[in-house]
């Protein structure tokens, strides 16, 4: 063998080796990253640092309504963080330069929990401090997106906006058939005959039933309130359906439509202030890179279908738009 030939091996061997570690290593720091407290990581990548006289502040709820997520300065969405919406609401109750909030909904919603935990967190800074929350529907403002809109004194919405699908839906996947054409023999060992849901009975079905009935009357409830209809006529429109902006206009589900630049304008008239605030990230840059490194890194497809497994047989309740998916 050549001398070149020989050197040319030997630069392959070494690039080989060193791709390889290399790949080894952004596997392990995103991983160690990810494996954080995501949480309390997100939550302090925000600072509030509202204007110094009076302001409208702006809460946008984007994306579906779910736990905290990892997100990083890369993405042109950063979808909807909680637990950094929730404190950011509570700064707001605080500062006294705060005239009001408009809150700007594109969610075709999420989870019952933080949905309802959102919406009663917004009616807490209404009653706490007497000031207005104003919403706005974007493309959607369905399901949970539609629920947290009931805390807002005024809704108004896009004229292409999707709204309504007030409902709450649990569901997951039956996944024994696909399991036996695998080879794939499951089993499990329980306490009680509901402990296992990977083959729903009838009973099992009926008993999840009552606590979507449960969700269901309470998501009633609230749109019954927010829009001082009797509950009557929320249960006539509340089959799970969507609505055009029309339709909700027409049904009483919103006050008026507009595009958002004239809302705001109406909304800054009638308090005052020409001010604005929105909350803005200001995420690590190393964290936001090895995040975003991380999402690039391809997945096995025995991790794709267990993560899919994972979403779709939660079993979560949830106020959600199905259509919209």
């Amino acid at each position: 063998m050549k001398k070149k030939q020989i050197g040319g091996l030997i630069i392959a061997v070494v690039l080989f080796i060193v791709v390889g570690a290399s790949s080894v290593l952004t596997r392990t720091l995103s991983e160690r990253i990810v494996e954080k407290n995501m949480a309390q990581m997100l939550s302090d990548s925000v600072e509030f640092q509202p204007p110094s006289d009076d302001y409208i502040a702006i809460v946008k709820v984007v994306g579906a309504i779910q736990e905290q997520t990892v997100t990083s300065m890369f993405d042109a969405d950063l979808g909807y963080q909680h637990i950094t919406t929730l404190e950011y609401i509570d700064n707001l109750m605080y500062d006294s330069d705060n005239q009001g909030i408009l809150l700007y909904v594109d969610s075709p919603g999420g989870t019952v929990y933080e949905s309802e935990e959102l919406y009663l967190k917004l009616k807490e800074y209404k009653e706490s401090t007497g000031r207005p929350v104003w919403g706005y529907m974007a493309h959607y403002a369905a399901s949970g997106g539609y629920m947290i809109s009931m805390a807002a004194d005024k809704i108004y919405a896009n004229p292409n906006t999707t709204t309504g699908s007030i409902g709450v839906i649990m569901s997951g996947y039956d996944m024994s058939g696909l399991y036996e054409k695998l080879g794939i023999r499951y089993f499990s060992i329980t306490s009680g005959a509901y402990k296992d849901s990977t083959k729903m009975t009838d009973e099992q079905i009926a008993l999840y039933q009552e606590q979507v009935d449960e969700y269901y009357t309470k998501f009633v409830g609230i749109v019954s309130e927010g829009r001082g209809m009797s509950t009557d006529d929320v249960i006539a429109l509340a089959d799970g359906r969507v609505y055009t902006a029309s339709q909700a206009l027409n049904n009483g589900l919103i006050d008026e439509i507009s595009l958002y630049e004239d809302m705001a304008a109406m909304m800054s008239d009638e308090l005052g202030t020409y001010e604005f605030y929105e909350l803005e990230s200001t995420m690590d840059f190393w964290s936001s890179l090895f995040a975003k490194v991380e999402s690039m890194i391809p997945k096995s497809e025995a991790q794709i279908l267990k993560e899919t497994a994972a979403e779709m047989e939660s079993g979560v309740p949830m106020y959600y738009a199905e259509q919209l998916r």
